[in-house]
Parts: structure tokens; C-alpha cells; sequence
């Protein structure tokens, strides 16, 4: 064999080599293109069976994995920025990681969860951004909702989301502004008549069984996220069992005249301490969301992500990665949790400090886990019944919807052994 030829294999092996040695890297600081279509891939990748180290707290949670063809085709498609680097290279990032001067960490991803998303099949004049995410990202899901969950079909997730929803059976308050819309009349009516179908006298009664079911799910190791409406009136329906807290336009009957006497506080995952509001006029279900009249300009609504520990504290780590730690508040049926309101086993996230409000919230239950984020839409700051759905296309770096998709990965994270 000639040495030019030989010269010329050699230098063919080891590009060969090189590129089977090589990495796909995802930056999920400020220079990524589109954050939200990275979960999307990172997610695409675990389905594909390949395993994902998710690099916590190194340039704003970046994902990396071994590289292929498929996997950089992917991510040109789907316009994700990326870089592929050398084994040296990854073997640098992951040594700067792990080392103890570092609050870094790295984890790795390994099972997609099974997403349900708990939602009505009747069409309202309000979208989900859970939803909205996960159709822009291209993460798969599946829509389950009272019938589904009273015939057990929760065990077949790993993760659930309860879209915007009235556990209390009392329709979201919306009574008061929209009992003529026809919106809000065929909705009392497809609920009311699934009630019955289930077995049930009061939509609240079905609305309980389904906490029930929901918190069993959790109890059994399940992970779930809800936001807006749902935190709040999941724990009030949780903690008014068998107490009638309903006024006659929503069952047919008065609520119980000494209901908040009989509030069981130990039934709630979050909140506690906090007062039911039963006046049908007003727009609010309990004490435990913020007032709607707060003295604050939309400029300055702001709150802030707390730095966890990644070595010894992974799961709030992974759920507060993000490319900025200052994110902007956003408004909802339920805005943000009031502190006093908020159990002392309740991990707090995020918050505004100045207004002694909690945003984000994360806690344990059972063998699973729950986070409750306050407001409707990141990117919609006061978000109307009837408006239009956000088009994520305009906002694909979105810090709020950072929080969502964060949720969605991290029940594909390998449990980590505890560290002595």
C-alpha cells in the first residue's frame, strides 16, 4: 500500500472516529434560537431511546447527547440552535459540572413520561398554555377528563396537568358576568349532564371524586402541574370534603351556613389558613389568590426564581432552569399565592418578595410530586375569556413557558442516588 494511501485511510478512520466520539450540544442560554422547540427535541430524543444529560445550571440548563445525523437533521428542521463538539470537549463540560466548587450538576434523562392533560372536550372561549406549549414544542399527549379519570385511567400517565378547571363545581365563578353567555350555559349543561351520567346528584360531588382520583395519582408516585383556577380549587375542594360551600345558582341549594368552620386544612397539598369566599358575585374562591386590584403597573410585575442546590436539591434545580432568574408576572383567575395562605411543607420557587406573594410552587405527596404555578398565559399578561390563543411563534425564548416544559422533562430524569 502506498503511504498517500495509507495517509489517506488513516485520516478517514479517524474522522470516522471523531464524529462517532462527537456530541450534539444544545445551548439553553440566551443564544438559543427557539428554548421551547429544544424540550420538544430533547423529548423527540428520549423516544428515540436516547439518553439526554440535562446539564443543570450550565448555561441556562442546556441538554446534550451523543451525536448522529438524525438527531442534527432534527434540530435544523425545527430550528433549535446547536453545536456539535468533540469528545474532549464534553468530557470538559461534564468535568466542570461535577466539581464541587460548582453549582452545577448533571442528570440524565432516560424514559419520555406519558402526558395526560386533564381537560373538558366541549369547547370554552379560553386556552390552556400547558396545551399551547405542547402542541409548539411537539410533545406528545394525550386529553383525558372526568370520565376517563372516575374509570381509572390516571395509572396509564406519569404526568398529568389540570387544565384551567373549577374543582368546586362552581364553574369558575363566571356565574356572575356570563350566566346569559351561551358559552356558559352549554357548559353547565355538558357538565351537569356528565355528572348524572357518572352517578353523581352535584357537579361538585363529581368534581370532588375527581380530586380524589387526581390525588391518588399523585399518592401513588404520579407528578403533577397545574396553573391558574386549578391550584387553588383543587386544595378547596380537597379540604371542603362533604361540606356544601355551592350557592343555589351552581347545585340547587344553599351552601352550608357554617362551611368555614368545617374546612379540613390537612386535606390540602399547598395551602392552609385561608377563608372560602362564597359570595356568588364575586370572582374569587377562596383567600388564597392575590388580590385582582393590586398597585402594581404591568412593568413592574415581576418575579424571581430562587438558585437551588443542583447536587443535593435536582428537582427544584430542574424545574427552575431558565436563561434569566427575573421572569414577568402574568394575571389569571388565580394571579399568585398568598404566603400566609401556603403550608410550611410547601417549597416556594419563585415569588415577589416585595409583595410577600409566592408564583411557583413545588411540594411532595405520596411517592409523587405536585408544582402549582399562579397565572393564565407568560405571555399574555391579562388574558380575557374570549381572547385569542398566543401564537408561541412570536415568542419562542419565553422564560414562562420555560417553567411548563421544565415540568414535562423532569419525570424522564434517572433518580439519583442520595448523597451521604
Amino acid at each position: 500500500m502506498g503511504m498517500k494511501k495509507f495517509w489517506i485511510i488513516s485520516i478517514f478512520v479517524f474522522a470516522s472516529l471523531l464524529v462517532q466520539a462527537s456530541y450534539i450540544f444544545i445551548p439553553m442560554d440566551a443564544p438559543q434560537k427557539n428554548h421551547l422547540k429544544a424540550y420538544g427535541i430533547t423529548y423527540w430524543l428520549l423516544k428515540q431511546d436516547v439518553e439526554v444529560s440535562w446539564l443543570l445550571n450550565y448555561r441556562g440548563g442546556s441538554f446534550m447527547c451523543k451525536y448522529a445525523k438524525a438527531i442534527e437533521d432534527e434540530c435544523l428542521t425545527r430550528g433549535v440552535s446547536y453545536q456539535i463538539i468533540a469528545d474532549v470537549q464534553a468530557s470538559a463540560i461534564l468535568q466542570e459540572i461535577l466539581s464541587n466548587e460548582n453549582n452545577m450538576d448533571e442528570i440524565k434523562l432516560q424514559k419520555p413520561p406519558k402526558i395526560a392533560v386533564y381537560s373538558p372536550k366541549n369547547k370554552l372561549p379560553w386556552d390552556d398554555a400547558v396545551t399551547l406549549v405542547l402542541k409548539y414544542a411537539e410533545i406528545p399527549y394525550d386529553v383525558v377528563y372526568d370520565v376517563e379519570v372516575i374509570q381509572g385511567s390516571l395509572p396509564l400517565y406519569d404526568w398529568l396537568h389540570m387544565h384551567h378547571e373549577d374543582f368546586t363545581g362552581q364553574y369558575g365563578k363566571f356565574w356572575s358576568a356570563f350566566q346569559n353567555a351561551a358559552w356558559y350555559r352549554e357548559d353547565v349543561k355538558a357538565t351537569e349532564d356528565n355528572a348524572h351520567k357518572l352517578g353523581f346528584n352535584k357537579v361538585s360531588q363529581l368534581k370532588l371524586a375527581v380530586a380524589k382520583k387526581i390525588r391518588d395519582f399523585v399518592a401513588g408516585g404520579g407528578y403533577l402541574f397545574s396553573m391558574c383556577s386549578a391550584p387553588d380549587s383543587y386544595d378547596v375542594a380537597l379540604s371542603a370534603e362533604d361540606v356544601d360551600i355551592c350557592d343555589i345558582m351552581f347545585d340547587g341549594d344553599p351552601p352550608d351556613p357554617n362551611a368555614q368552620s368545617k374546612i379540613d386544612f390537612s386535606k390540602c397539598f399547598a395551602f392552609t389558613n385561608f377563608k372560602l369566599v362564597t359570595n356568588p358575585y364575586e370572582y374569587e374562591i377562596s383567600t388564597i389568590d392575590v388580590p385582582h386590584m393590586r398597585k402594581l403597573e404591568e412593568r413592574n410585575d415581576l418575579f424571581t426564581l430562587f438558585e437551588f442546590s443542583a447536587k443535593w436539591d435536582p428537582v427544584p434545580t430542574m424545574l427552575c432552569q431558565n436563561h434569566t432568574q427575573i421572569l414577568k408576572g402574568f394575571m389569571g383567575q388565580t394571579t399568585a399565592f398568598r404566603k400566609e395562605a401556603i403550608k410550611s411543607t410547601t417549597l416556594i420557587m419563585g415569588e415577589n418578595k416585595s409583595l410577600d406573594e409566592a408564583k411557583y410552587i413545588h411540594g411532595e405527596y405520596g411517592k409523587g410530586t405536585w408544582t402549582f404555578l399562579g397565572g393564565h398565559d407568560p405571555e399574555d399578561y391579562q388574558h380575557l375569556v374570549g381572547d385569542p390563543p398566543t401564537d408561541l411563534n412570536l415568542f419562542p425564548n419565553s422564560p414562562g413557558y420555560r417553567l411548563i416544559l421544565n415540568n414535562v422533562l423532569f419525570p424522564a430524569a434517572k433518580k439519583k442516588k442520595q448523597k451521604t
